[in-house]
């Protein structure tokens, strides 16, 4: 289970960029196709930006053509997913379960050739890769 993380709004400023804030803290969504790791398909851990919780497998990542990072599953614990009635629709949002971070959403079945038919969208400025050889990329 992921240690929690509590912040208060100016820690989490003094620590994130205003992008990842805006992002992370304020569930806002950064422009399709512009993200560092949308086309990323190295070996290694995606983790939360903010708090650094791993969350994601690069092997559980995807290209669903969506122009954000999609994975079919995310380390068991890691995520938690609330509903989200925003702008007219329900959808479902994925927030890292240690600090509440605002990660995308996630959307069932789109008949992807996945083991879950689910893929999580998750914004590239929420998270961070950490290769196989220890070397973190930070967006």
């Amino acid at each position: 289970m992921a240690t929690k993380v509590e912040k208060t709004e100016d820690e989490w400023r003094a620590i994130l960029s205003p992008e990842q804030f805006r992002i992370i803290r304020e569930k806002g969504t950064e422009r399709a196709n512009t993200g560092e790791y949308d086309k990323h398909y190295e070996e290694g851990v995606y983790s939360c930006a903010a708090c650094s919780t791993p969350l994601y497998k690069s092997t559980t990542k995807f290209n669903s053509g969506c122009g954000w990072p999609a994975f079919f599953d995310a380390i068991p614990g890691a995520v938690t997913r609330h509903t989200d009635n925003s702008w007219g629709m329900e959808r479902t949002e994925i927030v890292c379960t240690a600090c509440g971070g605002h990660l995308g959403h996630v959307f069932k079945g789109e008949k992807f050739d996945t083991p879950t038919d689910e893929r999580h969208c998750v914004n590239s400025v929420s998270l961070k890769f950490k290769q196989g050889d220890g070397v973190e990329k930070s967006q």
